[in-house]
């Protein structure tokens, strides 16, 4: 399987990055959505997640929004 693992999707210092904005968290928010794309995990943080709830829904990848 080539998919990522969760550690390693995070940084190396613990921190989790938002694939949207940038911000970055330690460890992994469990407030934060995750999503698959392209078999690669990634993190939105909880704005970002709100401003494109419905396209994550919709499974449309973070390029078309």
């Amino acid at each position: 399987m080539d998919q990522k693992t969760h550690e390693q999707a995070e940084l190396a210092d613990d921190g989790t990055v938002c694939a949207g904005c940038g911000a970055v968290a330690e460890g992994t928010p469990p407030t934060w959505t995750c999503s698959v794309e392209n078999g690669e995990r990634r993190y939105f943080c909880d704005h970002c997640a709100r401003e494109n709830i419905r396209a994550i829904e919709g499974r449309l990848d973070s390029s078309w929004w």
